[in-house]
């Protein structure tokens, strides 16, 4: 049996920022960025840090280096984390843009 409610409307449009139109194609390929838990993982590490980060991303999902690397390389794709070569090592970071968008467009649904 299914049951449907009604709410006010002004219930609805509480808390979420409905006067820039969503781009749905946006949305998916964040989405689809973020599809595996590793890549969550990464982000949530990253993002925890605040500044550039440079130490081995493998420890943070304790899988092999070249896995973590496309993992990586999907994130960075999607503009939600940047790297760039600093001496030997790399720098990753968050782009905090992206992730305001991110956040935004989960705000709206």
């Amino acid at each position: 049996m299914t049951t449907t409610t009604t709410c006010a409307a002004d219930a609805c449009m509480t808390g979420a920022d409905h006067a820039k139109p969503i781009d749905a194609d946006a949305m998916a390929g964040l989405f689809k960025a973020l599809a595996h838990p590793a890549r969550v993982q990464l982000l949530l590490h990253l993002s925890r840090h605040k500044t550039c980060y440079f130490g081995d991303l493998s420890d943070v999902v304790d899988l092999a280096p070249s896995t973590t690397s496309q993992h990586v390389k999907i994130l960075k794709e999607a503009g939600l984390v940047c790297g760039s070569p600093e001496d030997q090592r790399t720098c990753y970071c968050v782009n905090p843009d992206r992730l305001a968008e991110l956040k935004r467009l989960v705000g709206s649904l």
